[in-house]
């Protein structure tokens, strides 16, 4: 008998995929965040870096996402190659909602104010952390079907698009979310 599947991911593993993400949204919505942008609206894309930041489905922090799942799935290749894709991948999106949870935490929050340029940021939209979530298991489904070279250079270009135009992505904000530098933050401010 053949088990239900989208791809070769069971739709078992779709479905605790899902719950994941509406425990993520359950959590948030408890800790007070917002379901959706202040604005009153959802865009797909938005691409100012303003109040609407991390509040829509998509902003230029989303690249950083799907290379998060580019790097969930190297890991789960490299530790985890005995089990099956799906079994990856709950555990890929569950780290995220686990990291979204957390990065709209307060005390992550506050971080950010202090350690990086996001001085005005206020967490994400639910809607936003979800998409976020969903974005790295993008992530994660690209790098398993295409050659990992390909991964790699579509990480570099999404790292420097990022730095030439938001002056932010992923190296940096984990760089100065862990030791801040104020040159960085300097020039990421523009001054």
């Amino acid at each position: 008998m053949t088990r239900p599947s989208i791809g070769d991911i069971r739709l078992a593993h779709w479905l605790i995929v899902a719950a994941i993400l509406a425990i993520v949204a359950a959590f948030e919505f408890a800790m007070g965040r917002t379901p959706i942008c202040t604005c009153g609206h959802v865009e797909l894309w938005h691409g100012a870096l303003d109040a609407g930041n991390s509040q829509h489905i998509a902003d230029w922090y989303t690249l950083s996402h799907i290379i998060h799942g580019f790097l969930f799935y190297l890991i789960g290749w490299l530790v985890l190659r005995s089990r099956p894709p799906g079994k990856r991948l709950i555990l890929a999106v569950a780290i995220e909602g686990a990291w979204e949870m957390l990065e709209n935490s307060p005390i992550i929050i506050d971080r950010y104010r202090e350690a990086t340029i996001a001085l005005g940021y206020t967490g994400d939209s639910i809607v936003n952390s979800v998409a976020d979530v969903g974005w790295m298991a993008l992530g994660f489904a690209f790098a398993r079907r295409v050659p990992w070279q390909v991964t790699v250079v579509v990480a570099i270009a999404f790292e420097l698009i990022a730095l030439a135009v938001i002056r932010d992505n992923l190296t940096l904000n984990i760089l100065m979310l862990a030791r801040p530098i104020e040159a960085i933050k300097a020039w990421q401010g523009g001054v």
